[in-house]
């Protein structure tokens, strides 16, 4: 196979070679020259403002190192006075002195990284808005705005409206939280071109943050438990456990973003730490979605150990598996795109591994589905028997991959669970009641009366069989064949199981039998079997007594046909006693 594969190469590249030469001579001969266009490439800016996202990035740090000229490159200068240097630096530290107060941006994994910014929003192409700022005097909206024309590059710098509300704003007087309680020395001290008081805040609100949520979690489960009567329970024990770590990562985070933003820390800092912010709390969420995962596994394969379902326990235990390598696998990519790496290879990558791997893995998928659909719709258990097409037996497994039958003949048959689950299934095991349907052919020489007999008295001994179903049972004297008068009888057995079933109708046919002996004719031979005289002859006797069994029946208009009397009917039920005098039976256990 590898001797050929490489001459198939080896042949392909030969034509190839063949085609390639005689083209480039008629290219040389023709004078045209082979040419590769390549796509113009955007040029760079020095400060990022290709994108929204570059904009407030370039932004921020030029402020965080105090250079507030290279800022005011980031603003729409629209009005001549803006173009005066000093002015520009004074707007540049008005918008940090604001945002310091009470601003914000968004994190900077929310910012569109695109050159067309978001498409996904309600504002105009070419417009994002990438914060705000409220405090006790201003509440102003932050717009970038997209300067270039379609033709160029683009240039996102901030809206000339929200520079004109910054510069109209009112900042005179206003300090802040921290400016007015930390000693001067941890202001004017700084670190990173930022007061090193405001370090210290960050670390000691955060720790507070941590110690407030852990109050408050407590007080709330405290609270469950007054009011919830199954929170002590495992579930609910459970169910407060998978909540109660993402719940308090999440209150930590508002409460040191609600915080720091009132108290006035730097601008510079907080937007440092909103990826730390946004990732704790993306794995908040991840952790949540673990921890129910968790729980939904247990709860499950607790339900399936009490049913006796073990096979259902493997499926869950793999299904829970696969979602948290789903979990794991999607945080990792959520993250790499938070701290800014590109995902988009990455995730191609992952589609197209996916779909090779799926078209490699078709049959161990299509057997896997199978055998969730299985244990989910429970068309048969462990211990059924039951006919799948034409195979008949007993279940003894229902694995991942296939389910094994054990047939009478005491041979495994190993049926994939994709081809069981498109099969015609077959339950014996579940009926709630076994039908009896014999079919009597009785000789010729039968006389109407003693047919009428038949008809009553086999009628008779369904009704009183305490085995027998109390749904009206059927005998019919059904047609004349060519060879016997045929009588048909329906009726269903109530019995747990198959073998007690065949008792039953053992015992029903033998009785049967009696009554046909009793009424003097007897089952007819098929018309092509011979037999001599020695054939026993109708008795008259018989016939004679039934006949006047008959009479009697009809002069006293208790002949029970077409339909039996209902007061019959309940004379009989039960008046046979089953199993009969002399048969042997297990004593129950006390």
């Amino acid at each position: 196979m590898i001797l050929d594969t490489k001459r198939l190469l080896f042949f392909l590249l030969l034509m190839m070679l063949l085609f390639v030469k005689p083209l480039q001579a008629e290219a040389q001969l023709l004078g045209t020259k082979a040419t590769t266009e390549e796509p113009e490439k955007t040029p760079d800016d020095s400060l990022g403002r290709r994108t929204p996202q570059g904009t407030v990035n370039g932004f921020i740090k030029a402020i965080g190192d105090q250079n507030y000229l290279r800022a005011s490159q980031y603003f729409v200068l629209s009005k001549r006075s803006y173009r005066k240097t000093a002015e520009r630096i004074r707007i540049a530290k008005t918008f940090q002195q604001l945002l310091d107060q009470g601003g914000s941006f968004s994190p900077s994994s929310i910012i569109s990284n695109k050159e067309l910014g978001r498409i996904d929003d309600d504002l105009t192409t070419g417009v994002d808005l990438v914060g705000s700022i409220s405090t006790n005097k201003n509440n102003i909206q932050l717009y970038v705005e997209n300067q270039s024309d379609d033709s160029e590059p683009a240039l996102w710098l901030f809206s000339s409206e929200t520079i004109d509300a910054i510069n109209a704003a009112d900042v005179s007087g206003e300090k802040t939280f921290l400016d007015r309680i930390l000693p001067k020395v941890l202001i004017e001290r700084k670190l990173g071109n930022v007061p090193i008081g405001h370090w210290g805040v960050v670390v000691i609100m955060a720790v507070v943050a941590y110690l407030l949520s852990r109050l408050l979690i407590y007080i709330i489960i405290f609270l469950i438990h007054k009011i919830w009567k199954q929170a002590d329970s495992e579930k609910g024990e459970a169910i407060i456990d998978a909540f109660t770590l993402p719940i308090q990562m999440y209150l930590t985070v508002i409460l040191f973003v609600i915080t720091t933003q009132r108290m006035g820390i730097s601008i510079v800092v907080r937007q440092r730490f909103s990826i730390i912010i946004i990732t704790i709390g993306i794995l908040a969420f991840l952790i949540l979605l673990w921890r129910l995962t968790d729980f939904v596994s247990m709860f499950t394969r607790s339900r399936m150990n009490r049913r006796g379902r073990i096979s259902a326990v493997s499926v869950v235990l793999f299904l829970s598996r696969t979602t948290k390598a789903a979990i794991v696998v999607i945080g990792i990519i959520v993250m790499l795109g938070i701290i800014g790496v590109d995902v988009t290879a990455g995730l191609a990558a992952l589609g197209i591994g996916g779909i090779a791997l799926a078209l490699g893995a078709q049959k161990t998928i299509e057997n896997f589905v199978g055998s969730v659909s299985l244990i989910a719709d429970q068309p048969l258990r462990v211990g059924d028997y039951c006919r799948v097409d034409d195979i008949k037996g007993t279940v003894e497994s229902i694995g991942m991959r296939s389910t094994t039958l054990r047939t009478s003949a005491r041979t495994i048959v190993t049926i994939p669970n994709g081809q069981l689950s498109a099969s015609k299934i077959e339950n014996f095991a579940h009926r709630d009641r076994f039908i009896f349907n014999p079919i009597f052919g009785f000789r010729m020489e039968t006389t109407p009366d003693q047919m009428r007999y038949l008809l009553v008295e086999l009628r008779s001994l369904l009704y009183a069989h305490p085995a027998v179903l109390n749904s009206p049972p059927i005998v019919r004297f059904t047609g004349i064949t060519a060879d016997a008068l045929k009588v048909e009888i329906t009726a269903y057995i109530e019995a747990i199981n198959f073998e007690t079933s065949q008792e039953v109708q053992e015992d029903l046919l033998l009785r049967m039998m009696d009554i046909i002996e009793k009424s003097g004719t007897s089952l007819a031979y098929p018309s092509q079997t011979l037999y001599m005289a020695k054939d026993i002859p109708v008795s008259n006797e018989k016939a004679d007594e039934v006949t006047k069994t008959v009479k009697k029946w009809k002069k006293n208009n208790e002949l029970q046909l077409p339909k039996f009397d209902p007061k019959r009917v309940e004379e009989l039920k039960g008046s046979i006693k089953y199993p009969d005098d002399g048969s042997f039976q297990i004593k129950e256990e006390e």
